[in-house]
């Protein structure tokens, strides 16, 4: 056993949160260890170049909900941080038709007039409710969740600070934010629209990463989570980081080294130190013991508190509450190097919409189905699938004529019945791939090498508990001052001197770096 220096702080876990953290920290002067047991930082948003010169955003695979303050006060971009813009989602339909929606308003405006003269009226005004929805949900996300039940001074003024924001929104979004947050996604929809096709696509927001149908209630919150995504002040824009998620991660570790963090790869932590009951440093896998005035897990809850902690320095209601935790993955992924594009029926030749978003989701009941798969212990065996072609945005993602896709699925139950291996991965690639086939009959044949990603991988290799990309569900019972549990929700823990900033703690999942940010803001007021 041997001991290293002493530092202020040690972040376990060098995912994108983590390394927030660790990036302010640094930038208030404090000495930084970051802790990563693989041998790259990022967690799920990593690039890795599993063939030769094909270059794949493994996980996670687009960008929208990193904060522009994070952004901003980290100079990500002088670390090389550039985002492209997704200007277009295209939902082809069985029939050979497909329903578009373009950057330009004008020609989405047309698109939606094929479809429904209804729709392309109620399109604006869905728009516009939604963006102040998303406005006004907006500082709550960037706040520390206030504890309902504490008398401090410090939780009570935030408790008044949240009700005179609540009052000021007005009688119709008030209602709209309540109704948000009980209803289904595809109840929600309906109130506003009636192609299929278009109900079931932007329903899909709702349903990502949750073990929930388009018609569960709760699931309309999931996609106002997912319409808070913004690039340089534009809410619900995508995009897509050049040199794939990867190039993310890198500009946030850079800016934590600028600012003297320091980062270890290939260090997996053990156990958490404590002493008196206070965390004072962990202990790593080869036996080497660290120590720190204080720690930060950047992993998931049900890993933090029932894996890194023993229980006795825990109370009993904070470790059940844990243990009762929703952490079901729901979810996998196809990575594709190709010899050539697909050619989808609808649109067959190279165009704008191979440079967008694809969705497979034609009807609500068709997403119904796929969770009535996953609902009985099976992976869908005709999924959701959210589609882009990462060499058509970037190029250097793959070499000269050939092109990656990435194929986001859901469902793939992290609870499949008989357990996942080697071959029921490869039978839930199979169901992709003959999905997507019956949209481009040629991409079969033009698969040079495919990677097959299932809750089970996501556990082993990068310590998702249950495969869960959100690290916990998304449903009401776990957000805002009930997220990992009642009375913690403030990235403090029950054991002084121990933090928590992943995205099991608000405001969820999704590369945002805002519990990171947060923590590390929560830490530095406790340090003085």
């Amino acid at each position: 056993m041997s001991y290293s220096a002493h530092y202020d702080a040690i972040v376990i876990g060098g995912g994108h949160n983590g390394l927030v953290n660790a990036a302010y920290l640094a930038r208030a002067g404090k000495s930084v260890l970051v802790l990563e047991r693989r041998h790259l930082v990022g967690g799920a948003a990593v690039t890795e170049e599993i063939y030769p010169g094909f270059k794949y955003s493994v996980y996670s695979y687009v960008v929208s909900l990193l904060r522009p303050e994070i952004i901003r006060e980290l100079d990500l971009p002088s670390h090389g941080l550039e985002i492209l813009p997704l200007e277009s989602t295209v939902t082809p339909l069985p029939n050979g038709d497909y329903l578009g929606r373009w950057a330009d308003h004008d020609q989405t405006r047309r698109e939606l007039y094929r479809h429904s003269a209804k729709d392309a009226e109620a399109y604006d005004d869905y728009g516009k409710l939604m963006y102040h929805l998303a406005f006004a949900v907006k500082p709550i996300v960037a706040m520390v969740p206030p504890d309902p039940t504490s008398l401090s001074p410090r939780d009570l003024l935030s408790l008044l600070k949240l009700g005179k924001h609540f009052r000021s929104l007005g009688a119709t979004q008030f209602y709209a934010l309540v109704k948000l947050m009980t209803m289904s996604a595809a109840d929600f929809l309906d109130e506003w629209f009636e192609t299929q096709a278009l109900k079931a696509t932007m329903s899909a927001s709702g349903i990502i990463g949750t073990f929930l149908g388009p018609r569960s209630p709760g699931t309309a919150y999931v996609l106002l989570h997912h319409y808070l995504g913004e690039i340089d002040g534009s809410f619900r824009a995508w995009g897509f980081a050049k040199g794939g998620t990867g190039a993310i991660s890198e500009s946030i570790a850079g800016a934590a080294r600028r600012f003297g963090a320091d980062i270890r790869t290939e260090a997996s932590v053990a156990r958490v130190l404590v002493r008196h009951g206070r965390a004072t440093g962990v202990a790593l896998e080869n036996g080497d013991e660290i120590t720190a005035r204080v720690v930060v897990s950047g992993l998931d809850p049900k890993r933090t508190f029932l894996k890194l902690i023993e229980s006795e320095h825990l109370p009993d209601d904070f470790v059940d509450s844990i243990r009762r935790f929703k952490i079901r993955g729901s979810s996998g992924k196809v990575n594709l190097s190709l010899s050539e594009l697909p050619k989808f029926t609808c649109l067959p030749r190279d165009g704008p919409h191979l440079r967008g978003a694809i969705s497979i989701s034609p009807s609500v009941d068709y997403l119904e189905r796929a969770y009535d798969d996953a609902k009985y212990g099976n992976f869908s065996r005709r999924p959701y699938m959210d589609i882009i072609i990462p060499s058509m945005i970037d190029p250097g993602m793959a070499p000269p004529g050939k092109h990656v896709m990435s194929i986001f699925v859901q469902y793939a139950p992290s609870d499949l019945e008989g357990g996942w291996n080697e071959t029921r991965r490869e039978a839930f690639g199979d169901a992709v791939i003959d999905t997507l086939a019956q949209y481009a009959p040629n991409l079969p044949g033009a698969i040079l090498h495919r990677q097959v990603i299932t809750p089970w991988d996501l556990e082993r290799d990068i310590g998702l508990t249950q495969g869960n990309i959100f690290h916990g569900e998304l449903s009401l019972h776990q957000l805002f001052f009930l997220r990992p549990a009642p009375s913690w929700a403030d990235y403090r823990t029950p054991l002084d001197n121990f933090y928590q900033c992943g995205s099991g703690t608000h405001p969820g999942g999704g590369i945002s770096g805002t519990s990171g940010r947060l923590a590390a803001l929560r830490v530095l007021k406790d340090w003085k």
